[in-house]
C-alpha cells in the first residue's frame, strides 16, 4: 500500500481522528479526461475557506485552475466545495504566513526558520516560489 493509499484508508476509517484535524480527501475531475481523482491533502480552515498548500511540481492542482467543483471527505463527512488555485508568488508568500500561524510544525520541514515564533521573511519568499495554494469555498 502506497503512502497516499494508506492516508486515504485512514481518513475513511474510524481511526481518522488522528489525522482529520489537518488532513482531508479531495476528489475532482480531470480537466481533459473527466477521470475522477482522489488525493489526501493537508489543509487549514480560515473564515469561509479551506486552504491547501501544495508544491508547484505536483500536477493534481492543475485540474482546479480556473475553478472547479470538488468533493471533500472532511472529518469523515462528505461536503462539496468550489476550488481555485492561487499562483501569484506575492499572494502565496502572504498566505504562507497564515499557513505557518495555523500549522507551525510545517515551518521546519519547508526550511523556514523561526525567530520568536515569527517566520524568516527571506525563507518564506524562497519557499513561496515553489508552492501554491488551493482555496476551497464550501458550497454545502
Amino acid at each position: 500500500m502506497r503512502g497516499n493509499d494508506f492516508m486515504s484508508w485512514v481518513l475513511r476509517s474510524p481511526l481518522h481522528g488522528m489525522l482529520s484535524s489537518g488532513m482531508m480527501l479531495i476528489t475532482f475531475a480531470g480537466r481533459k479526461t473527466g477521470k475522477i481523482y482522489t488525493t489526501p491533502v493537508g489543509y487549514y480552515a480560515e473564515g469561509e475557506y479551506m486552504w491547501v498548500l501544495t508544491s508547484r511540481d505536483r500536477t493534481w492542482w492543475r485540474n482546479l485552475q480556473g475553478g472547479a467543483k470538488v468533493d471533500l471527505l472532511l472529518k469523515r463527512r462528505s461536503v462539496q466545495g468550489f476550488a481555485d488555485t492561487e499562483l501569484d508568488e506575492k499572494s502565496v508568500e502572504a498566505r504562507m504566513y497564515e499557513y505557518i500561524r495555523h500549522v507551525p510544525q510545517a515551518a521546519k520541514p519547508m526550511g523556514i526558520r523561526m525567530d520568536k515564533k515569527i517566520p524568516n521573511p527571506a525563507d518564506v519568499a524562497k519557499t513561496a516560489k515553489d508552492r501554491l495554494f488551493v482555496k476551497i469555498k464550501l458550497t454545502e
